[in-house]
């Protein structure tokens, strides 16, 4: 810490406060004269019509989520909501919105539900004079929005990127030609069907794909769990799935659609579907896309059913109408430029989120820096 900084426990750094009424979410407006702020990541979760409810604030002060650990600077009247929420009034010494920046600074480790104000009080605080307090909140705030325009524009493109592909593909499968076939998915695919099974599992031993690794498109392998190898055989009684099968979760999502990307031994289990088209008139690259396509899934939703997560039987998956070109030359034609769209689409992704990445990490780094003295 740099020289003529001062440093007072956290707790001789804020004010007393009494706290008006909490108003539980259940009650939230959705639109009224007062707002709302909860420990909840959006800054108003609601709004409120009492004014007797209402905490007047007459010098800017953090908000702290002693659940959530979400961080927030308020400069105007609100009501609080939910439970959990501590209010931060620093003392004279210290600039509100330093001491904001300085909070978002500290590193709090989790120590589970309700517990991290602990945490925030073993803080020290350091501070220079008003002056340079003020001085250093000018240059975080200039920084900060230039790395949340940033931001924007990344977060924009990434979404463009993404918005071009799904208009491919509704290009693609909105309108088929006339050569394509009309038919039902179970008139031309197989199913391998494993939802309700639940195998042993163990720490070490083949990869078990359930719902939760099968995402929009691809497998992922987070979160990695696995049975024993010599239960393989008696396990996948239902048939055994090939490299590039089609992978379909029913529920919990329903609809999520993926291609097997390896021809190792793998079980499966829990909510999913392999399928199997024939191979003869079907791609399974092909299926993959027209199942991620708009027009299908829009089928297979308003086939679901569920009062508290949607899910679609195997006997009304079966009856979903599919079409496809009756060439398969034609299908690998449009398997290739999708194939080909996606992988540019991927890029842009991975490059986008590494962009946002490193503005979290400038924003952290000029926080430190901020505080050990450095600007």
């Amino acid at each position: 810490m740099s020289a003529g900084w001062h440093t007072k426990p956290f707790e001789e750094c804020i004010e007393k406060l009494a706290y008006t009424s909490k108003i539980q979410r259940k009650d939230f407006l959705t639109d009224g004269a007062y707002p709302i702020v909860s420990q909840e990541e959006a800054f108003i979760n609601g709004y409120w019509d009492d004014e007797a409810d209402l905490f007047e604030v007459t010098t800017p002060l953090v908000i702290f989520g002693d659940h959530t650990r979400v961080l927030k600077y308020v400069d105007f009247d609100f009501v609080l909501g939910a439970d959990g929420v501590k209010l931060l009034q620093p003392r004279n010494f210290l600039e509100p919105k330093f001491f904001y920046y300085q909070l978002q600074a500290a590193n709090l480790d989790s120590l589970g539900y309700a517990r991290h104000y602990r945490l925030l009080k073993e803080l020290a605080v350091g501070y220079p004079s008003r002056i340079e307090q003020q001085r250093i909140v000018a240059i975080l705030d200039e920084a900060f929005a230039g790395i949340a325009t940033a931001k924007v524009n990344a977060e924009k493109n990434l979404k463009s990127a993404r918005a071009i592909f799904e208009g491919q593909l509704q290009s693609v499968f909105g309108q088929c030609g006339s050569k394509w076939v009309d038919t039902t998915i179970g008139e031309v695919i197989r199913f391998i069907d494993y939802r309700g099974k639940t195998p042993v599992k163990t720490e070490a031993g083949l990869r078990l794909i359930t719902a939760k690794n099968v995402k929009m498109g691809f497998v992922q392998r987070d979160p990695e769990e696995f049975v024993a190898p010599d239960s393989y055989d008696a396990w996948m009684t239902r048939g055994i799935p090939l490299k590039g099968d089609v992978l379909f979760t029913t529920e919990a999502p329903c609809g999520n659609v993926a291609q097997l990307d390896t021809a190792e031994k793998v079980v499966f289990a829990q909510r999913i579907i392999i399928m199997q088209p024939d191979e003869k008139r079907l791609d399974n690259t092909f299926l993959k896309y027209a199942l991620l396509s708009s027009p299908l899934q829009k089928r297979i939703q308003a086939k679901a059913t569920g009062a508290t997560a949607l899910g679609i039987k195997a006997s009304l998956l079966r009856t979903i109408e599919i079409s496809f070109p009756k060439e398969m030359k034609e299908q690998l034609c449009i398997v290739a430029t999708l194939d080909n769209l996606r992988s540019e689409v991927a890029r842009l992704e991975s490059l986008y989120t590494r962009k946002l990445a490193a503005l979290d990490e400038l924003k952290q780094s000029l926080l430190q820096q901020a505080f050990s003295g450095q600007l």
